[in-house]
């Protein structure tokens, strides 16, 4: 059996008011329009999740619905508070609990670049895996029956793309 995870950075965010709470930050033009180029991208590789679990912040939110349009059918979303800035173990506990085949997380660095360095046997070859940009997106195969066998060092990676590579 092979489980797949599609594992996101949110998209570029909005720093024009300083007095916005972190939590409540948008996505800027630049962030929107690497969201639905992310879509174009998953779509055009049949990567489709089926079901998004997403931290609650805004802008981890509005990557999704800026990825949404462009996926085929309805995926279930899920807010989870705890992927708010979590570290990776964090994200492997979160993970472990899902029940499809497909999943996509959406989240924020530092976490989600420990969480992509840790879960690969190998890095993808591209020097932007390292600092994992806004928008980076790698996909990820594990060969095992039930995500709560999802470990350290299991996942093949098949991808990974960052926005600029995508704004040709």
């Amino acid at each position: 059996m092979t489980k797949r995870l599609i594992l996101t950075r949110h998209a570029k965010s909005n720093w024009d008011d300083p007095l916005t709470p972190d939590h409540d930050r948008p996505l800027n033009e630049r962030g929107k329009a690497a969201a639905a180029d992310l879509g174009d991208w998953l779509a055009s590789r049949g990567y489709v999740p089926e079901k998004v679990l997403c931290s609650d912040a805004l802008r981890t939110r509005a990557t999704w619905s800026g990825i949404a349009p462009a996926l085929p059918g309805t995926v279930t979303v899920q807010l989870k508070p705890a992927l708010y800035h979590a570290s990776a173990d964090v994200m492997l506990a979160v993970l472990r609990h899902a029940t499809v085949d497909t999943v996509m997380m959406i989240g924020h660095n530092p976490g989600i670049a420990e969480f992509a360095h840790r879960l690969v046997a190998h890095a993808p070859i591209n020097p932007e895996f390292q600092r994992y940009p806004t928008g980076a997106t790698l996909v990820v195969d594990f060969a095992i029956d039930a995500w709560e066998d999802a470990n350290w060092g299991l996942a093949a990676a098949l991808d990974f793309i960052v926005p600029r590579e995508l704004a040709v």
